[in-house]
């Protein structure tokens, strides 16, 4: 009180910080103008990710850093008791502290997006979750202890709670520790084309916190709850490695020359995995007859795709060089048919019947 009542009877006391404030805040925000302008230089010059990911993530927060600096200056020079500069300064330090917790948050988690591949961890939302969680708690630990509050006794009343807590929300932390489950685990990567048992499949798009986002090739996005993705079965497309068989069905007819038609089949097969996108060209298919059907011998070609999504335009492209190839060496794939096996003497009855009578 005594700093206002000085305040309102000598306004220089008050106006001093304030040019104090204005001013150092100029000189701050130029000096920030200054040092993005070369960083952006320098990052057009030598574009990378995490150059990028510093000026993103530091650009907002170095505007809240400039006033910090100014209300610092200013708080040093005014004529207030010491007591009340002590406060300021533990308030500007631990707004500092939580700033700079946020932005190195952010960081940590761009970084970790983008190292990802090489030290072998998936990145996903879940895992940007957990780095950004725990820098943040180090951040308001370091904020809360400047400014002079004692955080034992808070651990201890969370931890007292936190069995409450754990109580009311024991779905959110189930797929919590079910999403855990599935990045330590890695029955499903981001990025992999799987299928559940409950008939969705599509590309992993992301594993976060609570659910895992299917998107499905028709662009949907199905969402599944990470307690429900580690007790389904699940088929991953993407494991042990991309490629995968495919099987298209053919029938020919019964006259036809089995040896003729191998041949013919795998000769086109080849063809096809060597031009069409989404084949493998190293492999050399190969057929299996197995079935006499009612109609015609049937048998399995075998193919090769590079990727899941890939085997559509290869049995795409296969059956229309496949049906080319067989009328022009006049192989026949038949209609559906089925042949009447009737006794003669039934036959007779039934031409006998048929005849009209002397009458």
């Amino acid at each position: 009180m005594q700093y206002v009542d000085d305040v309102m009877n000598n306004p220089e006391t008050f106006l001093t910080p304030v040019l104090v404030f204005l001013g150092v805040l100029l000189v701050a925000l130029g000096v920030r103008r200054f040092v993005y302008g070369v960083l952006d230089r320098w990052a057009r010059k030598t574009p990378t990710q995490l150059v990028d990911a510093l000026l993103a993530t530091t650009r907002g927060p170095s505007l809240l850093w400039c006033v910090i600096i100014g209300v610092h200056v200013a708080v040093g020079t005014s004529q207030a008791s010491a007591q009340v500069i002590g406060y300021s300064q533990k308030l500007l330090g631990a707004l500092i502290t939580l700033s700079v917790s946020l932005v190195a948050a952010n960081l940590a988690a761009k970084t970790f997006r983008h190292f990802s591949s090489r030290i072998d961890l998936p990145a996903t939302g879940l895992t940007e979750v957990i780095i950004k969680s725990v820098i943040i708690a180090l951040g308001v630990t370091l904020a809360l202890g400047i400014v002079g509050i004692d955080v034992t006794p808070l651990v201890a009343a969370l931890g007292v709670g936190g069995l409450a807590v754990a109580l009311g929300l024991q779905d959110t932390l189930a797929n919590l520790f079910a999403g855990i489950h599935v990045l330590l685990a890695k029955p499903v990567r981001v990025g992999d084309y799987v299928k559940l048992a409950s008939g969705e499949e599509g590309y992993v798009e992301d594993i976060g916190w609570r659910a895992t986002r299917i998107r499905q090739l028709p662009n949907n996005m199905v969402v599944v709850p990470n307690s429900q993705m580690v007790q389904t079965i699940i088929t991953n497309y993407y494991m042990p490695d991309r490629e995968m068989s495919v099987l298209v069905r053919v029938g020919v007819h019964y006259e036809s020359d089995l040896e003729h038609v191998e041949n013919v089949t795998c000769q086109v097969a080849r063809e096809v995995l060597e031009t069409v996108p989404g084949g493998v060209p190293s492999f050399d298919p190969f057929i299996r007859y197995h079935t006499f059907g009612d109609s015609s011998i049937n048998f399995n070609v075998i193919l090769r795709t590079n990727e899941f999504a890939g085997q559509y335009l290869l049995t795409h492209e296969f059956i229309k060089k496949l049906d080319a190839r067989y009328k022009k060496e006049g192989i026949v794939i038949p209609f559906p048919i089925r042949t009447l096996d009737i006794p003669p003497e039934t036959l007779a009855r039934i031409g006998s019947a048929s005849q009209p009578s002397d009458r």
